[in-house]
């Protein structure tokens, strides 16, 4: 499958960009802060966008670009198969990665670690010295950070954690 990754802009940003794309992911084992530590238990859901969430995400997504932050997608023959955001400003030292996510029918084929190496590519950009990842608490999407190289944060953006409490909140440095 050849796969095309192009900067989108404002005019890209709609409900349409998102047909075809399948953001499903059945969770079994996710990662859970007990006594202090990162433990594994078996808390099983279906993690999906509806309708509204779609809506939500344009709207986030197009005032984001607006801020001067970045979307990147990834095609399949036309079709949006993955996407990272990334915020246009820095807070301290960190740029925020604030999605990035593949279709569930092409995961595992690099598109997320591409993905990412363009999200990193924008920070640097920006002058930040790491990425911030408030990231998904199942332990597929943990692995993948951790091959990433994402580390537990050292500052811990609260705005991220008080939003998703049960993410697990990363770095990578840049």
């Amino acid at each position: 499958m050849n796969i095309v990754y192009k900067n989108l802009n404002k005019c890209d940003i709609c409900p349409g960009l998102f047909e075809g794309f399948v953001r499903r992911q059945e969770v079994g084992y996710c990662l859970r802060l007990r006594a202090g530590r990162r433990v594994e238990e078996y808390h099983p859901f279906v993690d999906d966008w509806s309708a509204a969430d779609y809506v939500k995400l344009v709207s986030s997504l197009t005032s984001l670009l607006e801020d001067g932050g970045a979307v990147v997608g990834a095609f399949a023959e036309g079709r949006l198969k993955g996407f990272a955001a990334i915020s246009g400003s820095l807070w301290g030292e960190y740029a925020d990665l604030l999605e990035l996510h593949v279709s569930a029918d092409c995961r595992r084929m690099g598109i997320g670690r591409e993905l990412f190496g363009r999200a990193v590519g924008f920070a640097r950009g920006l002058g930040a010295r790491k990425l911030y990842i408030s990231a998904h608490s199942a332990v597929e999407s943990q692995a993948f950070y951790r091959a990433m190289g994402c580390v537990h944060a050292a500052r811990i953006n609260a705005r991220h954690a008080e939003a998703e409490p049960f993410d697990v909140q990363l770095e990578y440095i840049l």
